[in-house]
Formats: C-alpha cells, sequence, structure tokens
C-alpha cells in the first residue's frame, strides 16, 4: 500500500505545476552567506542575527526547498539546496553548543576539516554546473575559492586571509542572490530581463 510504480511515480512529476523553488533556496543561501561575510570581513560582529538567519533562513528554508526540488526530479537541486540548508544548521550549532557548555568549541584544525569537507561537495557541485548557465558556475566556483580562504584561515591565524575570504563570500553571496532574484524576475516578466 502506499507503493507507486515506475510510471505512477514519473506522472506526479510531469503533472507537478507547483511554483520554483530554487530562488528560495539560491536567496536563503546567498543572504546567509553575505550576513557571515559581512562579518569575516570585519564589518559586524557574530551575534544572534547570524545564527538565527544561519538556523532559519540559510538553513531551515533550504531544507525545504531541497525537499521540494526531490518532488520536482531535481537531484542536483536536492543535494545543493538540501546539503547547504544543513550546512547553516550544522555550522550555527557548532558555535551554540559550546555557548551553552554542551560541547567544547572547535579548534582551529576541526573548523578547517570541517570547512574542507563541505569544500568536497561544492567542487562535486562546481563540476556539475559545467553542464548548467555561467552565473551559476561562477557563483560555485567562489564557493569554492570561499571554503579554501576560510580553511586557509583557520590554519593560519591570519587575518588578512579571512577578509580575503570574507570579501570571497560577499561576491558569492551577491551571486546567489542575483540568482535567485534574477529567476523570478524573468518568471514575473515573462521574458529574460535578468541574464541569468
Amino acid at each position: 500500500m502506499g507503493y507507486l510504480d515506475d510510471t505512477s511515480r514519473n506522472n506526479l512529476f510531469i503533472n507537478d505545476n507547483s511554483a520554483n523553488p530554487a530562488p528560495l533556496g539560491l536567496c536563503a543561501f546567498g543572504m546567509t552567506t553575505l550576513l557571515l561575510s559581512f562579518h569575516n570581513v570585519g564589518i559586524t560582529a557574530l551575534t544572534s542575527t547570524i545564527f538565527a538567519m544561519a538556523l532559519l533562513y540559510g538553513g531551515l528554508a533550504q531544507v525545504i526547498v531541497g525537499t521540494m526540488e526531490w518532488r520536482k526530479s531535481n537531484t542536483f537541486g536536492l543535494l545543493t539546496f538540501g546539503s547547504f540548508g544543513f550546512f547553516w544548521i550544522t555550522f550555527a550549532t557548532l558555535l551554540i553548543l559550546p555557548t551553552l557548555g554542551l560541547a567544547k568549541a572547535p579548534g582551529p584544525i576541526e573548523m578547517a576539516l570541517f570547512l574542507g569537507v563541505w569544500d568536497i561537495l561544492a567542487i562535486g557541485l562546481f563540476i556539475c554546473s559545467l553542464k548548467m548557465d555561467k552565473v551559476l558556475q561562477i557563483t560555485l566556483l567562489a564557493l569554492v575559492v570561499t571554503f579554501i580562504l576560510l580553511m586557509a584561515a583557520q590554519i593560519t591565524a591570519s587575518s588578512t586571509i579571512l577578509t580575503l575570504g570574507g570579501a570571497v563570500g560577499i561576491i558569492t553571496g551577491a551571486l546567489a542572490l542575483y540568482l535567485g532574484l534574477g529567476q523570478v524576475i524573468n518568471e514575473v516578466y515573462g521574458r529574460k530581463v535578468v541574464p541569468v
């Protein structure tokens, strides 16, 4: 009971007239990345603004988008939004747990390794994007570079590298936000107004 054969399952996806969830995921990723990157370049402190954004918009919203992408039979969208939704939830949790006395704060090597495994995922997604549009390719390449710089900043304790990582992170976040808003603008106007 509840089992769908391949034809029924495919018909569910073919008849899916729901909205495109990708703009929500792109905006959630972009805006959360921007906020953290503003901190990394020294504009803001690491406050509840970033934690709340990471948990709810960057985190929860992207997980929901990943689920919606599954419904649309988009494996790339499922993996990308689902993973980075959980990235933001995990990142916030890593920083919150020590303040609650529930775990030891990660050291520089642990943080570098944390960022490193996420960079491996970003590299894989970048390779996938080579069959997709150019703005997405550039966004994912910028993300790969952001992770590399943030890893290096952790290992070297260099504020200069951290600032550079934050600057590339601002570019990454802005590109993701551009993609998300561009898709919606193009849909609303029924034509390609924003090159995406």
